[in-house]
């Protein structure tokens, strides 16, 4: 009766002018839609030259060359490097533009402590990514990017100078102290001063910060239009820092750089800024001061005392997102999930609460909020680890959070989520083995090691990782003498890393054990021969340990099957030890071999269970 009336040709016209004002959701499909995830570059420029003072760095040898770099002594005893990452964030982006991703999202730490020089030097970088391959990027602040709400002088004492020495480059001249005899000249320059949010997000506007005319849809947590009346104009207006912003007491607020986007047509990418800068004293006035506020590496637990906000916005950004059959994922800079593997109240009791980045563990009430207000799956970094956190809430709402590796530290990784459909998804981590030049700073290292030598210095770094051959291997031996110069004298107790340390793997399991003659008969079932135990330490456990804390399942080719065979014995016999310390170190070592999935996994949202995928 209808075509009679209106005769085809209009019905043609009617049925197109009612799919045309159709949900926005309806369109191009959301399957095999893939994001890469970088979390915690901590991309420095180490080319990069100052506009404002006549210092090119140093030269290296044999080339016409000039870098600006720390020294290797620096980056050995800091959780990242500072120098040879910059080649592998090269490399991950030159491996994500041949897989043909076309969207990137960057958890926070993109830059190492929000310098000018290098932010400045790192959106030349994506900007030409984004040009010759379409690449689009998102980032999201962390706690080195701003360090504090507001710009504030800085500067670092060790940088690599003439002949292997130390030299300072500050921006200001009174953060100097009284010179040392035979020290370099200080170097003075504004381009290295810690830029806070307005400054960075003005450099990395195009990255997600602020609307752009390609996205479909973009939002803040402040925004008040609705998706339907969505424009680039009212995004533009709404996206103004100072409408952006949260009390932070009586007296004071500060910039929240959180956004929604919709890149392309069906999938919402909720960038969540969760840095929290809390008064370090009672305020009576507002201050722009940076000296009046902590820094914000607490994350998440934070975040429910001083941004309810966010809560309420997730909340009813999920539940649109479900209406409207979007595809939801989060990202931040910080783990919503336990990164332990649980292990978290044995690491309290073994080393204490101030110790092993405990402070940092987010509390159960984050996933059960995050996993109560709709949030499904979410991004994270901060740690510099590979892991994957699951927690459903007593109403039954589960969250999966993935802690994303740093390309700064071991095992330097990038993750890869493919989006099959609206519930099911697989997730990737792509390690970066080698990196081209990562070694061609070595010759200026030389010079390090030679100063440090013949001045007499303490605690050197050893000379052998200027023999590695590929980057991954390069930053497992980074880690391995930042546990030798860092995490051991900081935070083991001295008595029971003594005990560990140098004793043979047959000794601790000897030791350990009430009943050494089950132990033969143990081995002898298992073909194993209890001399074997003697081809590793207590030191070689350790560092091992190490190797699954930051790497979980990537961390299994580097560790001999035949040694976690063993260790799983001499853990059977620490757990009944009469010493608590090796009880707990026993179930610290358990649960971190033992985590869930995460080098390659699925996730299906509908059963809420994730799957390994094994390696055909």
């Amino acid at each position: 009766m209808l075509l009679k009336i209106i005769g085809r040709s209009s019905l043609v016209v009617l049925l197109f002018s009612i799919l045309s004002c159709a949900d926005k959701t309806v369109g191009k499909s959301v399957e095999n839609v893939q994001i890469a995830f970088i979390a915690d570059a901590h991309f420095q420029d180490i080319y990069a030259h100052f506009e404002d003072v006549d210092y090119q760095g140093i030269n290296i040898p044999n080339t016409e060359t000039f870098v600006n770099i720390r020294t290797m002594n620096a980056q050995l005893k800091s959780t990242r490097i500072f120098n040879e990452n910059y080649f592998a964030f090269i490399e991950a982006l030159e491996d994500i533009a041949a897989r043909g991703i076309k969207y990137v999202a960057l958890p926070g730490d993109f830059s190492d402590d929000g310098q000018p020089v290098h932010v400045k030097g790192l959106r030349k970088i994506l900007d030409t990514y984004t040009k010759k391959h379409g690449m689009f990027f998102f980032a999201t602040t962390g706690n080195h990017d701003p360090v504090k709400p507001f710009t504030q002088e800085a500067g670092k004492s060790d940088f690599l100078g003439i002949g292997g020495r130390e030299q300072i480059i500050t921006s200001a001249v009174t953060n100097l102290k009284e010179p040392v005899a035979g020290e370099l000249t200080p170097i003075i320059t504004s381009e290295i001063k810690k830029w806070g949010y307005e400054d960075i997000l003005n450099e990395m506007s195009s990255f997600g910060f602020y609307p752009q005319k390609e996205y479909v849809y973009w939002e803040t947590p402040f925004a008040t239009y609705a998706y339907e009346d969505y424009s680039f104009d009212k995004a533009k207006s709404a996206s103004v820092l100072k409408q952006r912003t949260y009390p932070i007491d009586a007296y004071n607020v500060h910039p929240d750089a959180s956004y929604l986007v919709e890149p392309t047509e069906g999938i919402w990418l909720l960038a969540i800024d969760a840095n929290v800068y809390v008064p370090n004293k009672e305020l009576t006035e507002t201050s722009a001061n940076p000296k009046d506020f902590s820094g914000a590496s607490i994350g998440y637990n934070n975040v429910l005392l001083q941004k309810s906000h966010l809560i309420s916005w997730v909340k009813k950004v999920a539940a649109l997102a479900k209406q409207k059959g979007k595809v939801l994922i989060a990202f931040s800079h910080y783990p919503m999930v336990d990164f332990n593997d649980d292990a978290s109240y044995e690491l309290k009791q073994l080393f204490g609460a101030t110790k092993m980045q405990l402070h940092r563990v987010p509390k159960e009430e984050v996933a059960r909020t995050f996993a109560d207000a709709g949030l499904q799956i979410h991004f994270g970094g901060h740690m510099h680890i590979n892991d994957t956190g699951v927690r459903t809430s007593d109403q039954g709402n589960t969250l999966f959070n993935i802690q994303t590796p740093s390309l700064a530290a071991y095992a330097p990784a990038y993750k890869i989520l493919t989006i099959k459909s609206t519930s099911q998804f697989e997730v990737e981590t792509v390690v970066i083995t080698s990196a081209e030049k990562f070694s061609s700073l070595f010759p200026l290292y030389e010079q390090e090691y030679a100063y440090l030598k013949e001045s007499g210095a303490s605690g050197v770094w050893d000379k052998d990782i200027l023999t590695i051959k590929n980057y991954r291997d390069f930053t497992k031996w980074h880690l391995k003498e930042l546990v030798r110069l860092r995490f051991l004298p900081d935070d083991w107790p001295v008595e029971f890393s003594e005990a560990m340390l140098n004793k043979s793997g047959k000794e601790l399991l000897v030791e350990n054990s009430n009943d050494l003659a089950r132990i033969k008969l143990q081995l002898e079932a298992q073909n194993i021969r209890l001399e074997e135990f003697n081809s590793w330490s207590g030191c070689d456990m350790i560092y091992d340990f190490y190797k699954l804390r930051s790497a979980d399942e990537l961390a299994l080719g580097d560790i001999r099957p035949d040694r976690l065979k063993q260790y799983a014995i001499v853990c059977q016999e620490f757990k009944k030890s009469k010493s608590t310390a090796y009880q707990l170190w026993a179930q610290i070592f358990e649960k971190t071999r033992k985590g869930e999935p995460s080098n390659h996994f699925t996730i299906d949202l509908k059963s809420n269970k994730i799957t390994r995928i094994v390696p055909k």
